[in-house]
């Protein structure tokens, strides 16, 4: 099998001086390098905007004459030469962590990795594409697995009257950052899903995130029925049989490309349940390739498979009906040599036993190296799972924790970064989990981080209005609307960022809570606060559509001067404005129903203080100096609110506005560099996959090896 770049016939020839931005442009290795971003920048400023920062776009609507141009400037020639040797050199880089692995295949739902591959949904995807772009900065032996939708999640567009309604944003695969894996015929590569009758067929894409591919299915082909052409369509599709059919092409489908394409690998990772069936196919390949027995099948498949769960409750997995699950698998089991009841007891959940199998207890009980997010979150998920988890005996937990973190080249702004590079060179992210690294943040004057603070916040407002503005000139919008959506904000005052998923749990109108003293708060004359909202329902949660509902008209409330704000259509791009430009990072679900939750840790990354309860990764992290803390446990939401209005009138708004003659609040700038040198060594991806390495990967490896020897 082969990928040929040339068959992305959206990028033009290139003069032969400059053809390297074609590999560059098909890698997303530039995502995540500021100098790689500033080269397609350098080509066309207004080009590279209008693309939404997409080079492949850009690239296509650039004239042959301008590209000629560019190889006649010097200054732009000799950056070329440099960013093109740079990414050269990482991708020919042989060296990887020092304890190397046997090779990983990690699979998951979705995958947060650019806003031009709409594959992710939120948290969990960017927690993968995270996991990706480290393993590929320190060189790990990992492929992923995943699904191409190619219509995407959901685009949110908001009603007059508050309400979300979806749109389909598809992947426009010509200007996207992603190849067709080609077969020996030079055709796109399809694989015919095992055990699916009638036949399922699914292509193959990839993407290249630095050293790591990540393959893609794509059921939405010619050779397959209507029906089956909509499997891949859309990400967690409200459909439950559609939805048992798509895992079951992610899990069996998704094994069955790496058996074909000859891909090799020893530990199998599963990020949640959706691809469990994965671990099905593993015990079929055992057997047939290493003629092992089921139980020494099984056996194996449990040593060297890891389960991450996210779930901080039971309802939230995914269970199908044992008739559903029958008419998929029966002839699945039978080439286990399984019988039904066995087979469909690896799903049964005790506490449930008639609802169906769930696919979160299948990962539990079909891999003995399980983990949840966050230490927090393993004492949740043992006890809603200790009717399943086995009692051991040993040292190891039944349930252990890898708290996430976060890809810190993606996640720092690039002013950050350039700073960062200036104090400790370009290669500072070998060393990131160096907790002296960090010491650089408190060299920098506090009138020169308030200054990048403050332009970042500019940038944040400008972005906000210009997309209000293009909204206007392409169909017209009500003068309320535009001012819900942000047209009135101020970049020179106290503003606060609450963005994630719009879901009753996240309780993301309990800063709502009182509306009057909200007011109080938001229009003091001295001393005046902001709040920026943003973040998708579910389609199908009705409750999260009304609580977003109740956010946008009292955004439309003229009471509040235009000062709470909802950002449409929030995604990686939006976040990334929110994270770097708000002053405080609001988090308020019931306690413990958050696992980790890792964009508290972004806004840290960025001296964007971190407000939140005791839960996730929070715990772990807060240290009475670099964020604050409120809320009782359990949550009460009129407690929450009260404790949340008084932090902000008696501590966090007068800390803000406490200023020396210049203008800089130096105790507030005390709190954001102790968390923007607290938070990076220990919240890191690089930190994160370490503790896989260490607690999974390196022993799961070892265990073979000396079984093989």
């Amino acid at each position: 099998m082969n990928s040929d770049p040339s068959i992305n016939v959206a990028i033009p020839e290139l003069p032969d001086a400059i053809s390297g931005l074609k590999e560059i442009s098909l890698n997303l290795w530039w995502t995540w390098n500021p100098r790689g971003k500033n080269l397609f920048k350098m080509l066309n400023a207004y080009l590279w905007k209008e693309s939404n920062h997409n080079p492949i776009l850009m690239l296509k609507n650039m004239s042959q004459e301008e590209l000629d141009k560019a190889c006649s400037d010097e200054y732009f020639m000799r950056e070329y030469h440099y960013v093109y040797d740079m990414f050269k050199m990482y991708i020919n880089d042989n060296n990887v962590y020092a304890e190397e692995p046997l090779p990983i295949a990690y699979f998951c739902a979705e995958y947060g990795l650019h806003h031009s591959v709409p594959i992710y949904s939120g948290g969990l995807g960017f927690l993968a594409g995270d996991i990706l772009k480290e393993s590929s900065d320190m060189g790990l032996p990992m492929v992923g697995i995943g699904f191409m939708y190619p219509k995407g999640y959901v685009r949110q567009v908001i009603g007059t009257d508050g309400w979300q309604n979806g749109a389909e944003e598809p992947i426009e695969k010509d200007v996207a950052p992603i190849e067709r894996v080609l077969d020996e015929d030079e055709n796109h590569f399809t694989i015919e899903v095992p055990f699916i009758d009638p036949p399922v067929y699914a292509s193959v894409w990839k993407i290249n995130v630095g050293r790591v591919t990540l393959y893609l299915l794509d059921t939405d082909i010619e050779k397959n029925d209507p029906w089956d052409r909509q499997i891949s369509s859309r990400l967690y599709t409200s459909d439950k049989n559609q939805r048992l059919r798509q895992q079951i092409v992610l899990g069996i489908g998704g094994y069955r490309v790496l058996e074909e394409l000859g891909i090799e690998y020893s530990i199998l990772h599963l990020n949640e349940g959706h691809p469990a069936f994965a671990l099905f196919e593993r015990i079929r390949t055992f057997m047939e390739k290493e003629e092992l027995s089921l139980q020494d099948a099984i056996k194996k498949v449990k040593q060297t498979s890891v389960f991450t769960t996210h779930t901080p409750l039971q309802a939230a997995t995914d269970v199908y009906d044992f008739d559903m699950m029958s008419t998929s698998f029966q002839d699945y089991w039978e080439k286990l040599g399984m019988n039904k009841e066995q087979f469909m007891s690896y799903g049964l959940n005790p506490d449930n036993p008639t609802a169906g199998f769930n696919m979160t207890v299948f990962g539990l009980n079909m891999c003995d190296n399980r983990n949840a997010v966050s230490k927090k979150h393993a004492t949740v998920a043992t006890e809603i799972w200790k009717h399943v988890l086995p009692q051991l005996k040993d040292d190891k937990p039944a349930m252990d924790y890898v708290t996430n973190g976060v890809h810190l080249p993606t996640w720092f702004s690039d002013e950050l970064v350039e700073n960062l590079i200036t104090s400790r060179g370009e290669q500072w992210s070998l060393i990131q989990e160096d907790a002296s690294l960090w010491g650089f943040i408190q060299d920098i004057k506090n009138k020169k981080l308030w200054n990048i603070s403050q332009n970042s916040k500019v940038t944040m407002v400008n972005f906000i209005r210009e997309r209000v503005r293009i909204k206007y000139s392409q169909d017209g919008i009500d003068p309320m609307v535009a001012m819900a959506e942000g047209v009135l904000l101020d970049p020179d005052i106290l503003t606060i960022g609450f963005a994630r998923r719009m879901t009753e749990y996240k309780r993301p109108d309990l800063i709502l809570s009182d509306l009057e003293r909200l007011e109080k708060i938001v229009n003091n004359r001295d001393k005046p606060v902001q709040i920026i909202f943003a973040g998708k329902a579910h389609p199908s949660d009705m409750n999260g559509k009304k609580i977003l509902q109740q956010i946008f008209k009292t955004a439309q409330d003229p009471r509040f001067c235009g000062r709470i704000a909802f950002v449409e259509d929030y995604g990686e791009n939006v976040a990334k404005y929110l994270l770097h430009g708000v002053d405080v990072w609001l988090n308020n679900p019931q306690i413990p129903m958050e696992a980790c939750g890792t964009s508290g840790m972004k806004a840290s990354l960025n001296g964007t203080l971190h407000l939140s309860v005791l839960d996730g990764w929070w715990p772990e992290a807060y240290n009475g100096k670099n964020g604050w803390a409120f809320g009782s446990e359990p949550s009460n939401d009129v407690a929450d609110a009260n404790a949340l209005y008084d932090l902000l009138e008696q501590e966090i708004v007068p800390l803000y506005y406490d200023t020396d003659n210049n203008g800089v609040p130096n105790n507030w700038i005390v709190k954001m560099k102790e968390a923007m040198q607290s938070i990076p060594p220990e919240f890191s991806a690089r930190r994160m996959m370490k503790d896989y390495l260490g607690k999974f990967y390196i022993p799961i490896s070892k265990t073979l090896q000396e079984t093989t020897n």
